[in-house]
């Protein structure tokens, strides 16, 4: 099976927490291996100083990781986070960020993913993650 964006944004609806469903996130793009989710700009998001919280977009990152592996494998299953390391690069004020992820490896019980977050175009942080396939 294909995943489409809108297949992307019902994993999302199905599978996540609330407070994770709260950041607004939307599905752009979902390819074999590769997935682009909007993180919109909030004011709730924001920290002292106006700078988009970095648990917000690692957590994004981390939710992003999900719909690509979910494109990787044809569908969702039930996976976990066995590791996610992120570098901040620039703080992002009153822009959305796009949080593009590549599937570098996918094998039968862990996937291995880099994950590039964006804002107007420019890098705003990195990311690499495991994760643990339980389906």
């Amino acid at each position: 099976m294909t995943v489409k964006p809108a297949d992307g944004d019902k994993i999302l609806r199905d599978n996540f927490a609330p407070w994770v469903l709260d950041l607004g996130l939307v599905v752009e793009e979902v390819g074999e291996g590769s997935a682009v989710l909007r993180l919109p700009w909030s004011e709730r998001l924001a920290r002292e100083g106006g700078g988009m919280s970095g648990q917000a977009l690692m957590a994004a990152a981390d939710t992003a990781v999900v719909i690509a592996v979910s494109g990787a494998r044809g569908g969702f299953v039930p996976m976990t986070t066995v590791q996610l390391s992120t570098s901040f690069q620039r703080p992002v004020m009153g822009r959305d960020v796009l949080v593009a992820v590549d599937v570098t490896k996918l094998g039968r019980t862990l996937a291995f993913a880099d994950v590039t977050l964006t804002a107007d175009g420019t890098t705003v942080a990195k990311a690499s993650a495991v994760y643990a396939i339980m389906g």
